[in-house]
């Protein structure tokens, strides 16, 4: 049992690695997880997004907050924070009290937007392993709520390296399916201010964005990967991260689209400019190195997945990888263990995508 946790806590880990080596589908073990923490520690809101595993972006938000209609300006502003960024957090977790001492206004999200919503203290999480970063939470208490304890951190942080492999594991389960032929044509390409307004859109936009993030015919769908992609920009401008302001996100049936941010290039000065967010298929580059971390490779396995990528046999690879053609078998052997394939065209058609 993890020390400092208490009994109830600990069985709620118990249940929460049980789920976690079960299910492989991240939103399932999102939300199986929140009913989890709301039980055993208890809070007011959540943001929990899956990120870009190399860019570290988020993309795939699963949130209730009671700030929806200035989710624009809560994005912005949580890229835009130093304090307890998940990117540079040295601990699994950390607390809004804990980081500003006490000071709430240290935090530039709780000054700016977070204060006029009587938030008391936040619980940050990130959700990283070797293979990089795979998503984000916070876990909002508000009003008269007391902190949380350092119980309460221990827990929470006991939880992180089981839903880290979770996700991982969703992400490479995705691969599974072929990916279809792309029917879609023409450019998508979402227009922001600098603000995170939506000021225009291609006619192509709204069919991938109704893909993500499904909604009533009726309803423009919150294009909140495109957000996370724009906000991203803007903190590599203001120099809190330094990151690329993209992020591979999956669509579904074997699909990943990549979203990047650029500022549209006009007369006004470049920080009032408007911002550029482009959704278009993922590269195979960007799909292999998406599916050799979400599958665990190592560096020489996924160095040989590229090289079969580029059409090499088994000869060509050891010559290029300076080892034996034997060694080139054990790393094939691994690599088709750790994906669930058995041949190599299988392996190819789930790492590039045809």
């Amino acid at each position: 049992m993890v020390e400092g946790i208490g009994v109830a806590r600990a069985r709620s880990l118990d249940r929460i690695v049980a789920l976690c080596e079960h299910d492989d589908h991240e939103r399932s073990v999102r939300e199986a997880v929140l009913a989890e923490l709301r039980h055993a520690v208890g809070f007011d809101a959540y943001a929990w997004l899956l990120t870009d595993p190399d860019t570290e972006v988020g993309c795939a938000p699963l949130a209730d907050v009671p700030c929806l209609p200035e989710l624009p300006r809560l994005i912005r502003l949580k890229y835009l924070t130093t304090c307890n960024r998940w990117t540079g957090m040295a601990a699994p977790v950390a607390t809004l009290v804990e980081s500003t001492g006490g000071q709430h206004e240290g935090s530039q999200l709780w000054a700016e937007l977070l204060s006029a919503y009587d938030v008391a203290d936040v619980a940050s999480l990130v959700f990283r392993d070797a293979f990089g970063c795979w998503g984000f939470l916070d876990l909002w208490r508000t009003g008269a709520a007391a902190p949380f304890t350092p119980s309460e951190v221990a827990y929470l942080a006991s939880v992180v390296r089981p839903a880290t492999d979770a996700l991982r594991r969703a992400q490479a389960r995705t691969f599974a399916a072929a990916a279809p032929a792309p029917t879609r044509t023409g450019p998508a390409v979402l227009v922001l201010s600098p603000q995170l307004e939506v000021r225009a859109q291609t006619a192509e936009t709204d069919a991938y964005l109704r893909a993500l993030v499904p909604t009533d015919a009726d309803r423009r769908p919150i294009p909140a990967g495109a957000y996370n992609v724009a906000a991203q920009l803007l903190a590599v401008e203001a120099g809190v991260d330094h990151h690329p302001a993209s992020a591979r996100v999956h669509l579904g049936a074997g699909t990943w689209l990549t979203m990047g941010a650029a500022r549209v290039e006009t007369a006004e000065p470049s920080a009032e400019g408007d911002i550029a967010v482009t959704i278009e298929l993922s590269s195979p580059g960007e799909r292999r190195d998406l599916f050799s971390r979400a599958h665990g490779l190592s560096a020489r396995e996924s160095e040989l997945v590229e090289h079969l990528a580029e059409g090499a046999d088994t000869a060509t690879v050891a010559r290029r990888m300076f080892v034996s053609e034997h060694t080139v078998q054990d790393h094939l052997k691994s690599i088709f263990a750790k994906t669930g394939v058995r041949t190599r065209r299988t392996l190819l058609s789930r790492a590039v995508g045809r």
